[in-house]
């Protein structure tokens, strides 16, 4: 596994564990204790996510049977848009997301969406962050010209900026202005969440059997040679030791630009443009 340094200073894993869309408790208990097993050091919930009690438990399962400790583990979790109304309202809401993990401290809190009053917000995890509720903060889904406004305006730079990254979804601006101002990209997604095609895209496969690896390898390995961090998730343990098998070998500058040519310079997940998402999204509960 390569480590990332953030802007704190601190080493975040370059490869991290997500758990979106595993609703139900004991079978994410089960993968976050089968992905800590597998070598992951890096787990990404939320409190949108519905799970961070049973992430919790499946990692204190894991520090019990001896495969890992607290220190050596990464803890990311998200401040939903719910309590993002106030600073106060987002500072509860990580003592809350502590509450659910029983966790002193999260590695890693980032603000969801880029909604509501998310400077207010900011401020909220600001204060986590500087009390060591949070040993980092950041943000997700701020794309460019919101992610400029906010690191002008605030004290502490975000320390990562999670957002939709994959071969057919790129991003390079976005990734320039990160690098601008020293946040690291982080991608949901990194396998476009099985879109276009990729597990069987022919260049993908190409370039894969000449490295003896699949072509969701080569598309993960594509993003972490860009400078990202990815999460990719997977409930099934053949995956997500296939998912972190993609330390062996480099691509060359004609195969990722190769793979790069595939963007399609928009998103078919979801369009954060789009006022209609934002409205849905401010309607969640």
């Amino acid at each position: 596994m390569e480590f990332i340094t953030l802007n704190t200073g601190a080493k975040m894993p370059q490869e991290g564990f997500g758990v979106f869309q595993i609703p139900d408790a004991a079978q994410c208990e089960q993968v976050v204790y089968d992905a800590i097993k597998t070598g992951y050091r890096l787990l990404d919930t939320a409190t949108a996510y519905a799970n961070e009690e049973a992430v919790g438990k499946g990692v204190a399962r894991a520090i019990a049977d001896g495969l890992t400790t607290r220190e050596e583990l990464f803890i990311t979790t998200k401040v939903w848009v719910n309590d993002m109304g106030s600073e106060e309202a987002a500072y509860e809401a990580v003592k809350a997301s502590l509450g659910r993990l029983a966790m002193n401290y999260a590695d890693l809190i980032l603000l969801h969406q880029p909604m509501k009053d998310y400077f207010a917000a900011y401020r909220g995890i600001t204060k986590a962050y500087r009390e060591g509720l949070a040993k980092a903060i950041g943000v997700a889904n701020f794309y460019p010209a919101i992610l400029a406004n906010l690191c002008e305006t605030v004290e502490v730079i975000p320390a990562v900026n999670q957002v939709e990254l994959h071969p057919f979804f790129v991003q390079e601006s976005a990734l320039e202005n990160m690098k601008a101002y020293g946040v690291i990209p982080q991608a949901w997604g990194p396998l476009a969440e099985g879109k276009h095609g990729i597990f069987t895209d022919p260049d993908l496969v190409e370039i894969g059997a000449k490295y003896g690896k699949s072509a969701a390898q080569v598309a993960l390995r594509w993003n972490v040679q860009r400078g990202v961090s990815i999460i990719p998730k997977s409930v099934h343990v053949e995956r997500m030791q296939q998912n972190i098998d993609i330390w062996d070998f480099t691509l060359t500058e004609e195969e990722m630009a190769k793979i790069a040519a595939k963007d399609l310079g928009h998103s078919e997940i979801v369009n954060h443009d789009d006022p209609a998402f934002v409205k849905f999204v401010l309607n969640l509960h």
